[in-house]
């Protein structure tokens, strides 16, 4: 209920352009719709998953207060039917009140898995050819190699920062969250934000001058702090795409969940990856481009191997570059320690998808005997990433509801990283360097949405492989 509800109002009051009557009009009738809506979902739900009632109940319990800004806005616009709307709210606000009361009190069943037989029904169905135990073995070897990269880091930058040879990866990360901790304006946690726009004018500023990727005008983002409706399952950061049928400038929404026990996923180091990944070159560029192209289809296909396969290779790609400059190692650093949540991505989204704890078993000791699935996946992402409880329980929460895209990070990293060499072996004597990047990157995200196994043929189409 919380996303059915939100979503299309949340989009409407934020990321809009039409005028504000026409909008509230539709707003309005939208809320008038939540009882008959709420009532006809407590009719089908019998014994929901305990954990996605839990989620679904943070969420649903701030919808009142979104309305609050709802009529706020309507009064500041002097809307004719602002009488109504507050009629409309008061109504939904009580009915929601009751939903939440008897989400409370239904029984609930704890077992979601769907078994290895639609487990691999569903990775074929995103346009992913890698069987479950391909997958399984790309995560091992993808943490093994990560670590052995992330501990060749850690002792280069203790010896630059003079700390002791015996610190661990966990105290490096923890001296850097510390070292590099952005200074709160008035002690406002909001004051984060004027933090990122700078560094989206700064990565924009660099991309520009050695002209990298195809950037064109008509985009823009919005960067503001995650409505409090959506932070249950937004662990950091999260990127809206623009509407893609939507004419004129293609505008997305990049959400930032910020708490003091989240300040660590916003540091100095921190910032520059977040912008990299959700902003331009990474979501916001992509998928503005992807808008443009005349099919239907690659406007608005949702291929996330193709989408986070993207973002997670500039991550590296742009610290090649140089972006960092001489903070390019500590960069890395929190970078790989933040990227192995790719191979426990895909190992706790095979776990909780077949039930199997085999999937678990990636080569990380650790602790997994609970009998519930996410306390023993949280172990294992702890450990991996050394995230914040908050944003461990926050990531567990998408992982068990959007089955198949947390272990398309990895898959598309791996089958993006394993087009571009062989685009590099092919153009080998003809094109290199900054010339068959910037190719590569045009053909990606001019070509509009699809799996990256259906991108593969654009480039052998253009006989570039």
């Amino acid at each position: 209920a919380g996303d059915d509800i939100s979503d299309g109002i949340f989009m409407m009051f934020i990321n809009d352009p039409r005028p504000s009557e026409q909008r509230l009009d539709n707003i309005l009738s939208r809320i008038q719709g939540i009882p008959e809506y709420l009532s006809q979902l407590l009719q089908r739900l019998q014994k929901p998953i305990a954990r996605w009632a839990e989620v679904d109940f943070q969420k649903v319990r701030e919808l009142p207060g979104f309305f609050k800004s709802i009529y706020d806005w309507a009064q500041q616009e002097k809307y004719p039917q602002k009488a109504t709307l507050r009629s409309a709210i008061e109504q939904a606000d009580h009915n929601i009140a009751s939903y939440l009361q008897e989400l409370e009190n239904m029984p609930k069943q704890y077992h979601f898995a769907l078994g290895q037989e639609q487990a691999a029904e569903v990775i074929r169905l995103r346009g992913i050819d890698l069987s479950i135990e391909a997958l399984h073995q790309l995560a091992t070897h993808f943490l093994l190699e990560t670590e052995e990269q992330i501990e060749e880091l850690r002792q280069k930058l203790c010896v630059k920062y003079k700390l002791p040879q015996e610190t661990t990866a966990e105290g490096l990360q923890e001296f850097f969250n510390q070292k590099f901790k952005v200074p709160l304006v008035n002690n406002e946690l909001k004051s984060i934000l004027d933090r990122y726009q700078q560094e989206k004018t700064k990565v924009l500023s660099f991309i520009k001058e050695r002209d990298l990727f195809p950037i064109f005008e008509e985009q823009d983002m919005i960067i503001m702090q995650t409505p409090a409706f959506m932070e249950p399952s937004i662990p950091a950061g999260a990127m809206v795409s623009p509407p893609p049928f939507r004419e004129g400038i293609r505008k997305s929404l990049i959400y930032l969940t910020l708490k003091e026990s989240l300040l660590d996923e916003h540091t100095e180091l921190g910032i520059p990856i977040m912008m990299i990944h959700e902003g331009i070159p990474g979501h916001h560029l992509q998928l503005a481009s992807a808008g443009k192209h005349p099919s239907v289809i690659r406007k608005a296909f949702e291929a996330m191997d193709h989408a986070e396969g993207w973002t997670t290779m500039l991550e590296d790609y742009m610290l090649d570059v140089g972006y960092l400059g001489d903070l390019t190692d500590e960069g890395r650093f929190i970078a790989k320690r933040e990227i192995c949540r790719l191979g426990a991505r895909v190992a706790i989204d095979l776990y909780f998808m077949t039930g199997e704890p085999k999937y678990l078993d990636v080569g990380i000791k650790v602790d997994l005997d609970s009998d519930d699935p996410f306390v023993n996946a949280a172990k294992l992402l702890k450990k991996v990433t050394g995230f914040t409880d908050d944003r461990v329980q926050a990531e567990l929460n998408w992982y068990s509801m959007e089955q198949g895209y947390p272990l398309s990070y990895l898959t598309g990293n791996h089958l993006v990283k394993q087009l571009k060499q062989d685009l590099i072996q092919a153009q080998h004597g003809k094109l290199e360097g900054l010339e068959l990047d910037r190719l590569f990157h045009k053909i990606y995200i001019e070509s509009g949405s699809m799996p990256v196994s259906f991108l593969r043929r654009v480039f052998q189409q253009e006989g570039l492989i």
